[in-house]
């Protein structure tokens, strides 16, 4: 209820209400058409309070930060769905162009092991020094 949250946020109920009226907040309504803020408007709420006691922001900044960070809100969900479908598509295009591993032969080398040489390591560091 709109009482219940301004006394926990300390401002006065018709703080939240010019925030709604401005569009910054939108709390659900119930059927007695009571104001019902969930956890979500909650923490808008803290955040537009933090801009305008903190920073001292006005409403119309206010404004302009919330939309500005749903913008980039929705960019990073279209990014992060672009990267999924890359990361898919090229795993679909791996998978496809893998030749098969039923019946290929892949000859094996011995691997070899190389020795440095007795005085390598001497001549190395007097290479290094020249």
């Amino acid at each position: 209820m709109i009482s219940a949250v301004a006394e926990m946020y300390e401002i006065h109920p018709q703080t939240l209400r010019l925030y709604e009226r401005e569009g910054l907040l939108k709390p659900s309504r119930t059927e007695g058409n009571t104001r019902f803020y969930t956890d979500e408007d909650l923490e808008r709420l803290e955040f537009i309070l933090n801009l305008a006691r903190d920073l001292g922001v006005n409403i119309a900044g206010i404004a302009i930060i919330l939309q500005m960070r749903e913008r980039m809100e929705e960019m990073n969900r279209q990014m992060q769905s672009f990267v999924e479908y890359v990361r898919t598509e090229m795993l679909a295009r791996f998978q496809q162009n893998a030749p098969s591993a039923a019946g290929a032969i892949v000859p094996l080398r011995k691997p070899t092991i190389l020795r440095p040489v007795a005085g390598a390591k001497a001549t190395a560091k007097r290479d290094s020094k020249l």
